[in-house]
């Protein structure tokens, strides 16, 4: 009788449990959801204007300063971005609630004016903060608040990106790589599905490339695959350095942030006019697709590491994600024509695997390739993802994400990116 009553109190509490986390996960769906699809429609009209206006970016300048003066008046002079996320997941710091409108604004002028920067990053720090807000509305202790985080985290990826099930691995994955939380996939999975379907239902749907030479699995095609995915982990490497570094140099060199964020700003638009183009500014969704045609610039991965590093160093925002993609698209490209193999898959490759290898993040990556290309070229998807993995060693975009088991042996190693 005591077993009895035990697991019927044990299945009544977790029944309790199961229906708070379902109303606190859909109320966060929405609400983030919400903010994230005004975000997609602000980014939206912000490139669509840069498009057909691109003399804008001569106002870069002006608008790095007003960003700058942003931040200082709002007392968030140092941003920590998604490092400040991570680090709330890991207990070690409080996530204040101004971050969202900032990174909102900030996003979307960057975008608007022609720096080079993602957005999934901005999603993760939106959430993030939103998700950390609900928390304390709701009273949540401090492990409860760091899985409502997490949902947040989840509903503006999925928002904003479109992928509803890699949006739940990436907010359970990225911040301590081989300790996921559990915990968090019934409230993460239902706040991404509510955050998709609300999206959609508003009309932001998701970027949709084709992988247009499909390859049968055979072994040379995977030989050269792999070859692809050691030299992704090296690009990933080369990516983080180069972010790293740019921002190490400019604060060092440029210690006011108004004169760094200025020379720049004349740094990026001199390029834009050596160049004579603008396909650099923004995140790259432009150069993705040139890539799955085959047509990408072959110096374009180089360039969009140029570009995004020093957009982000002096200070603008935004994110690294979608730059990644851009990356390893166009480096996968380059690689396909080089070697007479499917410039379109190995753009696919390229991109989930240079991704895995500046987040750390293997499933998410897998996951994001088998939502965006289907599962026709999976194993080479495996292949490029598992190598770039291993090989990426332990650098990363961000420096609170946690390694807690070694790539190389079974044991553990508690380690911070770098």
């Amino acid at each position: 009788m005591n077993i009895l009553k035990d697991n019927l109190n044990a299945a009544r509490e977790h029944a309790v449990d199961f229906l708070r986390w379902m109303i606190l996960a859909v109320i966060t769906g929405l609400v983030v959801g919400g903010v994230g699809i005004l975000f997609v429609k602000g980014l939206g009209l912000a490139n669509a204007f840069r498009g057909g206006h691109p003399e804008i970016i001569l106002g870069l300048p002006l608008a790095g300063l007003a960003l700058v003066l942003l931040y200082k008046i709002s007392n968030y002079e140092n941003d920590k971005g998604t490092n400040m996320v991570i680090s709330t997941l890991h207990a070690e710091s409080q996530i204040p609630f101004r971050m969202a409108p900032l990174i909102f604004i900030a996003t979307i002028t960057t975008h608007l004016f022609g720096g080079s920067a993602g957005r999934e990053g901005a999603a993760l720090q939106l959430g993030g903060s939103i998700g950390n807000q609900l928390g304390r509305w709701f009273r949540l202790d401090e492990d409860d608040t760091r899985l409502i985080v997490m949902c947040g985290m989840s509903a503006a990826f999925s928002a904003i990106f479109g992928t509803p099930l890699a949006a739940v691995i990436f907010a359970m994955e990225v911040a301590t790589i081989g300790g996921m939380q559990y915990a968090a996939f019934v409230p993460c999975m239902c706040a991404s599905l509510i955050a998709s379907a609300f999206a959609t239902a508003m009309g932001c749907h998701a970027e949709a490339f084709t992988i247009t030479e499909p390859i049968a699995f055979a072994a040379v095609p995977a030989l050269w695959i792999a070859l692809l995915g050691i030299l992704c982990a090296l690009i990933s490497i080369l990516f983080c350095q180069a972010l790293h570094t740019s921002g190490h140099l400019f604060k060092k060199y440029l210690p006011n942030p108004y004169i760094r964020i200025a020379v720049g700003s004349l740094v990026i638009i001199l390029l834009t006019i050596i160049l004579q183009t603008s396909a650099y500014s923004g995140a790259g969704v432009n150069l993705i697709e040139e890539a799955f045609l085959g047509e990408a610039p072959k110096t374009a991965f180089i360039w969009k590491i140029i570009f995004t590093a020093i957009t982000l160093g002096i200070g603008f925002k935004g994110g690294e994600i979608v730059p990644s993609f851009c990356i390893g698209a166009t480096f996968g490209c380059l690689f396909g024509n080089l070697v007479g193999l499917s410039p379109s898959l190995c753009a696919a490759v390229g991109m989930v695997a240079v991704f895995c290898g500046v987040t750390n993040s293997p499933i998410t990556s897998l996951v994001i390739g088998f939502e965006m290309f289907g599962f026709d070229c999976m194993k080479y998807l495996l292949i490029g993802v598992a190598i770039s993995y291993m090989l990426s060693g332990y650098t990363g975009l961000y420096s609170e994400q946690t390694i807690l088991q070694s790539k190389f042996k079974t044991q553990e190693i508690n380690i911070k990116t770098h």
